[in-house]
């Protein structure tokens, strides 16, 4: 007999994106943002005392809840801070699922999903988008506890209008989990749901719009009775001083935010146009990152190619995905770097 539950045992893991050491290399391959964070981030982060460290944080982020409310339209009570958004899914699953209560999502998808069911020994219904990635009819009848939906989606980036999504919580039973990692660089969300649904949960990150990903710090919205019960199931720390400290000086700083998801709104633009002259099918992305499909090479084998060169962008070897290669939106040179690469590898 081993020491794990069987359903750890025979699980794989998640796989996040490679790091490479050096830091020579163009690095399109996690959706981090490629610019700075705002330079009231660093102030605040610069007047951080030894008092602060010296003690536990606060155990809910208030200061930052109340930034996050101001932002969004809602109450404090209405947001609980998380150890980046992967945090709020492990909650969301601990809250919600277990063998007898199922996850539901459409694929592809965010592949942490399935990792986060099997360690919750949960069975998860996977219910398949068609070509164009509308939200799948079969969702709203699945029965599951937890319903979550990627929106834009990863890693395709295509986007669900809310309307749809507002049809969808009114129709399930249980609980819908929006993942809205990647909003910050769409032209619409769903916050507003939270007001006319009690079994609407929205997930924010820190990560890609406000350039915070190496700090993991992300933060749910919903409505209060959900807020209070997850906040039984979270760690009872589960966010740190510097981490808040750094997320409401950047939440706050709504000026420097939006001016930056601008320049990445600009350049994805720049750069699907770059790609397709080149011959690749790039769908409309409303992310930080486009999905792109060779008519005429393997995506396995141009990103071999790529790797060689000092530039990583994110092949999955998963079904849907294995002709398509995710490229997250760098600067301007770091996208030229790579389209200049994809011309030398494509002509030989």
């Amino acid at each position: 007999m081993g020491y794990f539950r069987d359903n750890i045992e025979d699980m794989g893991g998640y796989v996040p994106g490679y790091q490479p050491e050096s830091g020579d290399v163009v690095k399109l391959n996690t959706n981090e943002n490629p610019y700075p964070p705002a330079p009231a981030v660093m102030e605040a982060l610069a007047g951080i005392k030894p008092e602060q460290l010296r003690r536990y944080p606060d155990p809910v982020g208030n200061e930052f809840r109340e930034a996050a409310a101001k932002v969004n339209g809602v109450s404090p009570e209405n947001i609980m801070c998380c150890n980046g958004g992967d945090d709020l899914l492990t909650i969301a699953m601990r809250s919600f699922c277990n063998s007898n209560r199922t996850v539901a999502y459409p694929v592809p998808t965010y592949s942490l999903y399935p990792v986060l069911a099997k360690l919750q020994n949960c069975k998860a219904i996977e219910v398949d988008f068609d070509k164009e990635f509308n939200l799948p009819a079969k969702l709203s009848s699945s029965g599951a506890a937890l319903t979550i939906v990627c929106n834009p989606n990863a890693p395709t980036g295509s986007f669900i209008d809310t309307a749809e999504l507002a049809s969808l919580a009114d129709e399930l039973k249980g609980v819908l989990l929006i993942d809205e990692a990647y909003v910050d660089f769409a032209e619409d969300n769903c916050a507003g749901l939270v007001k006319k649904f009690d079994n609407v949960i929205i997930l924010r990150s820190m990560s890609k719009g406000y350039c915070l990903a190496g700090m993991r710090f992300g933060y749910a919205i919903a409505a209060a009775n959900l807020i209070e019960g997850m906040m039984k199931v979270k760690d009872s720390y589960n966010v740190d001083t510097v981490s808040t400290v750094a997320a409401t000086a950047a939440i706050k700083d709504q000026q420097y935010f939006k001016g930056n998801v601008e320049k990445v709104k600009n350049e994805r633009k720049r750069t699907i146009g770059e790609l397709t002259k080149l011959g690749f099918e790039v769908p409309e992305s409303f992310a930080n990152f486009v999905l792109a499909k060779s008519k005429d090479y393997k995506a396995s084998e141009i990103y071999d190619k790529l790797v060689q060169l000092g530039i990583y962008v994110r092949y999955f070897d998963l079904p849907g995905l294995t002709d398509k290669l995710r490229i997250t939106i760098g600067t301007r040179q770091q996208n030229d770097k790579l389209i200049s690469a994809l011309k030398e590898i494509l002509a030989k």
